[in-house]
C-alpha cells in the first residue's frame, strides 16, 4: 500500500508531461496556422497583382493598336514588331529572388541541350511572330471591339490543344465552354463592321475575322506547347525558367518579324507615315512606345499567373479581359455596340464562367484527396 502515492504521482508527472506537450503542439499549430493565413494573403497580393497587370496591359496596347491603324498607320509589320520588342524590360526581373512553384519535381535531372534549347525558342518564337501578324492583319481590319470578342475564342482553342498535348479531360463543363464561345465567334461572321471607327469592305472584314481566329488557335497552340516543353524539356518550372522562356522566344520573333519588315519593303514608309500621322511625330512614337511597354506589362502578368497558378488560369483571366475592351471602344472610338455583339459578348462570359467553374471543381476535388 505504501507504492500508492508514488503511482499517483508518476501518473500525476505524466498528465503534466502530456498537457504541456498538448499546450506546445497547439501553440506549433496556431503558428503554423499564421503563416499559412500570411502565405494565403501575400499569394492572393501577388495573384491581384499579376492579374491588374495582365487586364491594363492588354486592354491599353489593344486601344492602342487601333489608334495606331485609325490616326494613319498603316504598317502591319510596325504593328507586329511593337507586340515583342519591349522584352528587355523584362530582364531586371532576373534579379528578384528566385522561387520555385509548386509544380517543380524535386528530382534533379540532366538539363537539355544548347541545340535542344535553341529549336525550342526558335520554334515557339516562330509560333509567337507569326501569331503577331495574324493578330496585327484582324485588328487592322476589325473593330477593335469585334475583334475582342473573336480572341474570345482563344480558350477554346487552347483547352482543345491541351486535350492532346496536355491531357487535358473533357468535362460537360469543358464541352459547354467550347460550344459557347464557338458559336460567340461565329456570330460576329454575319456582322457588318463598316460603321465602326474604320469603315472597311467586306471581303477585307472577312479576312480580318479569318486572321484572327487563326492567331486565337496559335495563341493557344502556344500555351500548350509551353507548358509541355516545361513538363517533357525543361522539367522543372521556377520563375527563371518561365522569364528565359519568354524573353528568348520574344527574342526570335523579334528577329523575324524584323525580317519580315525590311524584306516587305514597309520600313521605307515609316518615315512618311510618321510625318502623316494624325496626332503628329511625337504622339506617333508615343503610341507605338506605350503599345510595346503595354504588351510586357501584360507579359509581367501573365508570366506571374503561370508560375503562381498556371498557363490555363493565366489564359482564363486573359479571356476574362477580352470583354472590357468593348467597353472601351465605345467610349474612345465610339463603336456601335449592335445586338449581335451584346449576345457574342454574353455567350462569351457565360462559357468563360464554365470553364472557370470547371476548374473550380477541379480544385474542390483536389483538395478534398488531399484530406
Amino acid at each position: 500500500m505504501g507504492e500508492a502515492p508514488e503511482i499517483q504521482l508518476q501518473v500525476l508527472s505524466e498528465d503534466e508531461k502530456l498537457n504541456e506537450d498538448s499546450v506546445e503542439q497547439q501553440t506549433n499549430g496556431n503558428q503554423s496556422t499564421t503563416i499559412t493565413q500570411q502565405r494565403t494573403y501575400k499569394w492572393w497580393l501577388l495573384m491581384t497583382i499579376y492579374t491588374f497587370f495582365l487586364l491594363s496591359g492588354q486592354s491599353v496596347a489593344t486601344l492602342l493598336g487601333r489608334l495606331y491603324y485609325d490616326k494613319g498607320g498603316n504598317s502591319k509589320w510596325l504593328a507586329t514588331i511593337v507586340q515583342v520588342v519591349g522584352f528587355p524590360i523584362l530582364i531586371p526581373l532576373y534579379y528578384l529572388p528566385s522561387y520555385k512553384s509548386s509544380h517543380t519535381s524535386n528530382i534533379t535531372t540532366n538539363p537539355p541541350s544548347l541545340l535542344v534549347l535553341s529549336g525550342m525558342y526558335f520554334g515557339l518564337g516562330l509560333l509567337l511572330a507569326a501569331g503577331c501578324l495574324l493578330y496585327s492583319v484582324g485588328l487592322l481590319y476589325l473593330s477593335v471591339s469585334t475583334y475582342s470578342l473573336i480572341c474570345a475564342s482563344q480558350l477554346a482553342f487552347n483547352a482543345l490543344f491541351s486535350f492532346f498535348f496536355n491531357s487535358q479531360k473533357f468535362t460537360p463543363f469543358i464541352i459547354n465552354s467550347l460550344v459557347l464561345l464557338t458559336i460567340s465567334s461565329t456570330l460576329l461572321v454575319f456582322q457588318n463592321d463598316s460603321s465602326g471607327s474604320t469603315p472597311v469592305p467586306r471581303a477585307k472584314y472577312v479576312i480580318g475575322f479569318v486572321c484572327t481566329v487563326a492567331a486565337s488557335a496559335g495563341y493557344g497552340l502556344m500555351l500548350s506547347l509551353t507548358q509541355l516543353c516545361f513538363q517533357k524539356i525543361l522539367k522543372k518550372q521556377t520563375f527563371k525558367a518561365v522569364l528565359d522562356m519568354i524573353i528568348y522566344q520574344s527574342s526570335a520573333a523579334t528577329l523575324m518579324i524584323s525580317v519580315g519588315l525590311f524584306a516587305s519593303g514597309e520600313w521605307k514608309s515609316l518615315g512618311e507615315e510618321m510625318e502623316g500621322f494624325k496626332l503628329g511625330k511625337s504622339a506617333y512614337v508615343n503610341v507605338l512606345v506605350w503599345i510595346a511597354v503595354g504588351w510586357q506589362v501584360f507579359s509581367i502578368g501573365a508570366v506571374g499567373l503561370i508560375f503562381e497558378a498556371s498557363s490555363l488560369f493565366s489564359n482564363v483571366i486573359s479571356t476574362l479581359g477580352l470583354p472590357i475592351v468593348p467597353v472601351f471602344a465605345m467610349v474612345f472610338f465610339h463603336d456601335p455596340m449592335t445586338g449581335i455583339k451584346v449576345i457574342s459578348m454574353l455567350l462569351a462570359i457565360w462559357g468563360f464562367v464554365s470553364y472557370v467553374y470547371q476548374h473550380y471543381l477541379d480544385d474542390r476535388n483536389s483538395d478534398t484527396g488531399k484530406l
